[in-house]
């Protein structure tokens, strides 16, 4: 027979042989009961299949041990990496992760910060949506909650925000694709997803003129994320049409480059440094994807460790410090890493 189903932190510590007060204690923090008791409480929650409602022990206590994560697209692997990162990190310091997906969609990221609240998190790292999002609803959200932005800021929003220093990541990229061939158009979407395409276009242009080029930039029809579709239409399109002024472009970031570089392969373009290819194609991030693409993608990798850590050590910091404490909004731009491969 089986054993009945155990529904409450009290019937738990009645089997258990344990108090209920010592429970609480050990599901609030672990590390606050003496090692024999934790072993006999995690034997225990074996032997019962016992989990308790984290809902209901957050909605009695005043600071819970729970920290969101929001991010605006989990399918993709960028953003799965990135949430893969802090996820390790936060359960590292104590806390417990609420991972939510907006999905690329607004009225999603608002509910996701409305279920959010229901939780009554510690803080929350969030990667908004950007010139999408609700701006009235994420002020007043982070009004509420302590919040830390990353990848996608939105200036003074927020308790302060890590990223990746775009600027420099198109600036560098630049340089070396004009040193090293024709200097690079730039391919990008008319109406981007993500507020760091503006300012890599913006130093795309700085960096074409300051090395006394002139520059072509070709934008193209679509919004959303399904940036790799894009990349492919697009690209094919603009292909047939003749719009590359030089045989290098620079796409605004990976997924929109392994969509192109799909174009180029089915309109029968060689890819790649040297006379005998007809393109060179490079992108920006360093998609976990970029170094299986064919041939791989010359690309400025992101510090994803960097900021992940980063994103977390803030948010940790503010937690600690208390409302009388607060420092200025912060903002830290980590610089990316020029990854040369086949494509350019």
């Amino acid at each position: 027979m089986n054993d009945p189903k155990i529904r409450t932190m009290e019937e738990f510590a009645a089997i258990s042989g344990i108090s209920r007060p010592t429970v609480s204690k050990y599901f609030n923090d672990p590390g606050s009961v003496r090692k024999s008791t934790r072993t006999r409480i995690e034997q225990a929650l074996e032997q019962h299949n016992y989990r308790p409602n984290i809902y209901a022990i957050n909605q009695n206590r005043k600071l819970t041990k729970s920290i969101g994560l929001v991010v605006p697209f989990l399918v993709d692997p960028f953003f799965a990496e990135i949430a893969r990162n802090i996820e390790n990190l936060i359960v590292a310091t104590g806390y417990r992760p609420i991972l939510l997906n907006s999905q690329g969609r607004p009225e999603q990221e608002v509910e996701n910060l409305d279920n959010l609240r229901s939780f009554r998190p510690a803080g929350v790292l969030i990667a908004p949506l950007g010139r999408q999002s609700d701006r009235s609803a994420l002020e007043a959200f982070c009004e509420e909650v302590p919040t830390v932005l990353f990848d996608s800021n939105i200036s003074g929003m927020g308790r302060g925000f890590v990223g990746a220093d775009n600027r420099q990541y198109a600036r560098d990229i630049v340089e070396y694709l004009c040193r090293s061939g024709e200097p690079p158009c730039f391919f990008e979407m008319r109406t981007p997803a993500n507020p760091n395409a503006n300012k890599r276009r913006q130093s795309y242009l700085q960096t074409m003129e300051e090395l006394g080029y002139e520059p072509h930039v070709i934008s193209v029809d679509g919004e959303g994320w399904a940036f790799e579709d894009i990349g492919y239409r697009q690209g094919m399109a603009a292909i047939e049409k003749r719009r590359f002024e030089t045989n290098t472009i620079l796409c605004s970031n990976d997924r929109l480059a392994i969509g192109f570089l799909a174009a180029c392969y089915e309109k029968g373009y060689r890819v790649g440094g040297g006379p005998q290819n007809a393109l060179r194609v490079a992108g920006m991030d360093d998609h976990p994807f970029a170094r299986f693409t064919c041939p791989p993608l010359t690309t400025v990798a992101q510090n994803y460790a960097a900021i992940s850590s980063s994103a977390v050590e803030t948010l940790l910091t503010l937690l600690n410090l208390g409302d009388s404490e607060l420092p200025p909004r912060r903002e830290l731009l980590f610089e990316g890493r020029l990854v040369k491969r086949m494509s350019a």
